[in-house]
């Protein structure tokens, strides 16, 4: 079974977040969530605490299947911020695991530390126009090898089902899924 950890900054974008563990856990994908804190108990962006699975710090050396980073204006800027946060997602990119970037945070956290490495990408607003390393593509969901991001809440049903299509390698279960909640995909 396919595993992804989700990284938890404090004030990550929460319905960003809980769409893409939701679609994931529906499909049998484990997930495990993951606090970019000192503790387990993590505020998101519109202040809703959440006490994740366990600290990033305990799961360092674990390897996922994929790496998922929520946005959110100042969880990303966290997410980029933390050392630990880029060793985790470096050490997965290099190892060929999907990293998965939603919203500001394929800018901030991947484009700000040169972890695009000139593969193409999407991200919200206007962020990407400071991005050196890649290539920005405006789409709700980019692929590029082992790179899915994608473009922001309004489309996090589109990041969920693509990460969980590759996962699971096979697009059916994953449009049977879209089909029972109603949605287009």
């Amino acid at each position: 079974m396919a595993k992804v950890a989700v990284l938890l900054a404090p004030g990550f974008e929460e319905a960003e977040a809980i769409i893409t563990i939701d679609i994931l856990r529906r499909l049998n994908i484990e997930v495990e969530t993951l606090a970019c804190a000192e503790s387990r108990a993590v505020v998101s962006y519109h202040n809703i605490p959440m006490v994740a699975d366990s600290t990033l710090t305990e799961k360092i050396d674990t390897y996922y299947d994929a790496v998922v980073l929520p946005g959110g204006p100042q969880g990303s800027v966290n997410l980029a911020a933390s050392a630990e946060v880029l060793r985790f997602v470096a050490a997965h990119d290099e190892a060929g695991r999907y990293i998965c970037p939603i919203c500001s945070a394929a800018a901030r956290v991947l484009g700000g530390n040169g972890l695009l490495k000139g593969r193409r990408y999407v991200c919200s607003g206007d962020l990407w126009q400071d991005v050196q390393d890649g290539v920005y593509v405006d789409a709700p969901v980019v692929e590029d090898g082992n790179l899915i991001s994608g473009k922001g809440l309004g489309h996090a049903f589109d990041f969920a089902l693509t990460i969980s299509a590759r996962l699971l390698g096979d697009e059916a279960p994953v449009r049977d899924h879209a089909d029972h909640i109603y949605y287009p995909w």
